[in-house]
């Protein structure tokens, strides 16, 4: 995702509802994503879900009740209430939003809602006939003018073997509606059109065989699911990858060929404030693609290639002045040497630098470590980090570029 969740205090309530399953879900995505979870059950919800459940991936005792260790102990609500950053509540029953709405609290998660000062999320889940009786949509815009957020459901078929709106929202948007929340509200780059390339090339020999790389484009996806949380507007042009951006605002255009991620990038040219390069494209293409697969015929195959369009340079002697061009250097040795001359010569803003020398760094791992140079001869090196926190600070050096 894009880090904007990491080290975040959620306080996650979940009611009575076969939804229940999907908050489960949820809570692995919250602490896949850096965030600090507890979690609150109703009594009703324990009758879906066994509360040991999310006490194991929240990594937080999961609370029922006003008191624990036959009444010895007691959940402080206050204190509950106080801690997070913000409240969501996934799923929410009809009968807690009513509650909800006019300040009943019959239990520890309605007493942890009147107590918080945070702000507060809304999922709600229910059959379509319960969702669309005035009561409930009275009470949703109620707790509205409360100033809480509700979480859109989804249209789909409902427990009841109805199709029709009230499912809640899956667990991947809450995560981008969260993530949402809590990026910058004023980024630079909010509004901006980026364009990002990720993941490898692959270059045909015949039907079955190619030339590529190990590329896996988790950087550049990294990259877009964060650029597309602090606002901008994202295409992501991705080479042949299993893997997709979390964030459902990226628009996502898949490529096979060196020549097809050009032809991509060049339909965005005109209209991009920020284009940057994190594909591993092939440096080379075979002269020749044969029609048919090659048979093993002889101990040695030579093959003729030829040099692939530079993408990179190609779009930074088109570059307009207001266009913001950043490069990607993966080297092997003399790494800042390489990566001034990519600067100069592709005519970037900035290159940021990894070496496959450095452990947890390069390809197909979930972390990275960079050194950012632009062209004032400014150079930052950071540490070993996740790729998604590392995009944060990619996209922080290109703001500072936009002011």
């Amino acid at each position: 995702m894009s880090g904007t969740l990491t080290n975040k205090k959620i306080l996650l309530g979940v009611c009575g509802s076969i939804a229940a399953y999907k908050s489960v879900f949820l809570t692995r995505l919250l602490v896949k994503e850096g965030a600090e979870v507890r979690v609150i059950m109703t009594r009703s919800a324990t009758d879906f879900i066994q509360p040991l459940t999310f006490s194991t991936l929240s990594r937080n005792e999961c609370l029922t009740s006003y008191t624990r260790a036959e009444g010895a102990q007691w959940n402080n609500h206050v204190e509950l209430g106080l801690w997070a950053d913000v409240m969501i509540i996934a799923p929410a029953t009809a009968g807690t939003l009513a509650k909800m709405a006019h300040g009943h609290c019959d239990n520890l998660l309605l007493a942890t809602y009147l107590s918080a000062r945070c702000p507060v999320l809304l999922a709600p889940a229910m059959d379509e006939d319960m969702y669309q009786h005035p009561a409930t949509q009275a009470n949703l815009r109620q707790l509205e003018t409360y100033g809480h957020q509700v979480i859109p459901v989804g249209t789909g078929e409902l427990a009841s073997g109805l199709f029709g709106p009230g499912r809640m929202a899956e667990p991947e948007e809450i995560l981008d509606y969260l993530g949402d929340f809590f990026s910058p509200k004023d980024s630079p780059l909010a509004g901006k059109k980026v364009v990002i390339t990720a993941g490898p090339t692959y270059e045909h020999l015949d039907p079955v065989r190619f030339i590529g790389n190990h590329s896996s484009g988790k950087m550049g996806i990294a990259i877009a699911d964060a650029a597309a949380s602090r606002g901008a507007e994202v295409t992501l042009i991705l080479g042949p990858s299993s893997l997709a951006p979390k964030n459902h605002k990226v628009r996502l255009q898949r490529v096979t060929s060196a020549a097809e991620m050009y032809q991509a990038a060049l339909k965005y040219f005109e209209e991009l404030d920020v284009i940057i390069f994190a594909a591993a494209v092939a440096d080379y293409t075979p002269e020749d693609v044969a029609v048919h697969k090659i048979k093993k015929l002889d101990d040695s195959l030579m093959l003729k290639l030829k040099k692939n369009i530079d993408i990179a340079a190609s779009f930074g002697l088109l570059k307009k002045h207001h266009q913001l061009s950043v490069g990607f250097a993966l080297e092997t040795q003399k790494g800042e040497e390489h990566a001034r001359e990519k600067l100069r010569k592709k005519h970037f803003d900035l290159v940021v630098l990894n070496s496959l020398e450095d452990s947890g760094a390069g390809f197909k791992h979930d972390t990275n470590k960079i050194t950012i140079l632009d062209t004032n001869n400014h150079v930052k090196a950071f540490e070993l980090k996740s790729k998604t926190a590392v995009a944060q600070d990619i996209l922080t050096a290109i703001e500072s570029k936009l002011v």
